[in-house]
């Protein structure tokens, strides 16, 4: 593993604290293992490493249903489209649900800053992704249907991504805030499978994930959402000697060089997923060397609804 649970760090400063216990009766060099382990396996001991797992499964269990509102929208009304490559929104019947989602984003609104710290990273970037996700739904909500794309939404000189309307770990923030501040600015995270999980509501993005992000399946997640993206062919596609790619991998290339996987540029990241694209083994060679001949493709607006 990676990183030691919060189970784990809970017994070794169990464990600290025992040794320096220890330690003031006699020189640290004198204690026996024996001792040691037997006192760990004392009652007072034992019930409080239990009442630490106990505490952490609850908070394990209360970040878990804090998006069952917005699990519960997505499995109702986000359709998969194109082979299950991508997705499409019923608008409509997210319009009739509204309260759900108003209630979700309330919750939301109601987490702490302090209290998102206490998380584990992947629950962190779970709650931020669904909440870019959740709040962008909202926005489109506020003219559906009215709207035939998300920039409607911004006006000659500003953005709908730098509305400042969100109220989130004790600030008031935009979409932008979220995806470029809080997820990729703050390199707490540093995955650019993200990328394939934020959704603009536009037939350009990544599919809108028929399920809310939770931090115990997040890995999986990202990784599904990134094979469905590089697969859908009306997005990215090899032809020849070229490969064609969503605007994504030129908007945030740097984000595919910095390491994940061992990725340490867009080519090599691609070859993580060798089956998406189907790569021939004339264009894995290419990639391996980093001489993939990559084109960008136009990106499509169009607002995502069901048709």
């Amino acid at each position: 593993m990676k990183r030691l649970t919060r189970y784990a760090q809970s017994f070794m400063l169990t464990v600290g604290l025992l040794l320096s216990l220890l330690a003031s009766h006699a020189a640290i060099a004198a204690v026996d293992q024996s001792d040691v382990i037997s006192a760990i396996k004392s009652p007072a001991i034992s019930q409080a490493i239990n009442n630490q797992a106990a505490d952490n499964n609850t908070l394990d269990n209360q970040i878990m249903a804090l998006h069952d509102n917005w699990n519960t929208l997505l499995s109702r009304h986000v359709k998969p489209i194109n082979q299950g490559h991508s997705s499409a929104v019923d608008y409509a019947a997210m319009q009739q649900d509204r309260t759900i989602l108003t209630l979700y984003l309330k919750q939301l609104g109601q987490i702490t800053q302090t209290q998102f710290d206490a998380w584990n990273k992947p629950a962190q970037l779970a709650m931020l992704i669904n909440a870019y996700n959740a709040w962008t739904v909202e926005l489109i909500l506020t003219k559906y249907p009215d709207i035939d794309s998300i920039k409607d939404l911004g006006g000659f000189f500003s953005s709908p991504w730098d509305k400042s309307f969100i109220p989130l770990l004790g600030k008031t923030r935009s979409l932008n805030d979220i995806e470029h501040k809080l997820i990729r600015g703050s390199d707490r995270y540093n995955d650019p499978r993200i990328h394939f999980a934020v959704n603009c509501a536009s037939i350009g993005c990544p599919a809108l994930r028929e399920e809310a992000y939770t931090g115990a399946k997040l890995d999986m997640q990202l990784d599904a959402q990134t094979q469905r993206f590089l697969a859908d062919s009306s997005r990215n596609y090899a032809k020849g000697d070229t490969v064609y790619l969503s605007a994504i991998f030129k908007w945030y290339g740097d984000d595919f060089t910095k390491g994940f996987g061992g990725a340490d540029s867009v080519d090599a990241f691609l070859l993580l997923y060798p089956s998406g694209l189907k790569l021939s083994p004339a264009l894995q060679t290419a990639a391996q060397k980093q001489q993939l001949n990559i084109d960008f493709l136009d990106y499509d607006w169009s607002l995502n609804a069901v048709r």
